[in-house]
Formats: structure tokens, sequence, C-alpha cells
């Protein structure tokens, strides 16, 4: 049984011959990038796998202990960062959308953000500290809440009314 390609990659390299010369260069450096991407995350992943073995298996720790929680969630959000960055450069290949995707962007900063604040010991930081990372995380929502593209809210009526729908 032959293993068929995925319809998109089909797609690219038929219309290759159809794209600018800048078309063609924004799509294999997005494919590089593809590669150096996927690449960070197979290093982050052994290293995930590494840690937690050794964390947890080796050294018996308690998986519950507070350190033990923030490296093992920490490495985690760092793989899902990278393979969410990933997933956004095929679009940039596929030429379903622009290279700039200010949503994705942002909900990747978010990740970051979210990262950070799982690893960060929020006993030996500042207290500003602590509040530049809240101002910045309500900075980043209020940020993607305002270029929606138009579209409802969750929970909106699509009539207009401004009434949430009760369904």
């Amino acid at each position: 049984m032959t293993k068929q390609l995925p319809t998109n990659w089909i797609d690219v390299r038929r219309d290759w011959g159809l794209l600018t010369l800048y078309q063609r260069f924004e799509t294999t450096v997005a494919f590089v990038l593809t590669f150096v991407i996927a690449t960070v995350i197979v290093v982050a992943l052994w290293r995930l796998i590494i840690s937690v073995a050794d964390t947890l298996v080796l050294r018996s720790l308690n998986p519950l202990d507070h350190t033990v929680f923030q490296v093992v969630f920490g490495d985690i959000m760092t793989v899902l960062i990278a393979l969410e960055f990933n997933h956004t450069l095929q679009y940039v290949i596929t030429r379903e959308r622009g290279i700039i995707q200010a949503r994705i962007v942002i909900l990747i900063a978010l990740l970051a953000l979210a990262r950070k604040v799982i690893v960060v010991d929020l006993y030996t930081v500042a207290p500003a500290t602590v509040g530049a990372l809240a101002g910045l995380a309500l900075a980043l929502s209020v940020t993607y809440w305002l270029i929606q593209d138009g579209e409802a809210p969750l929970g909106a009526d699509p009539g207009g009314s401004g009434r949430a729908s009760t369904s």
C-alpha cells in the first residue's frame, strides 16, 4: 500500500510553476523553518522524556511536588508551543494564509506567557515581575479580542440582537 501525500502538499507541487519568485521564496523559507522547528520539537520531546524518566522514575520523586510539576509542565508547554508554531508554518507553505497571522502569533505569545507563569516561582520573583506578567496577559488578551476578524464571540447571538444564545 502506497502512502499518499496530503492534498495540500500535492497542490503546492502542482502550483509551483504558477507562483511568483517571491511566493516561491516565501514558501521555501517556510518549508526550511518547518524542518528546523521539527528538529527543535524532536529534541525538546527527547529532553522531556529523559527529564520525566530521570525525575519520576530514577529519583522516585513525588510528581505532585511543586518544583517537579513546574519542570515537567514547563517542558510540555515548550513542546506544545513549538508544535503550534510548526502548524502555523504549514499554512504558509500551502498558501492557505499569508506569512503574518497576527491572531495566531498572539495565541502563541499567550501560550509562551502561560508557560512562563507555570515555571516561575512566585515566591522568589519581585511583585513587579508578577504585575508585569499580568499586564502582558491582559494586553495580549485585549489585542486578540480586538483583531477577531469580525468573528462572533462564543455564545453570541448570530442574529445580532446583542443577547447571548441560550442553547
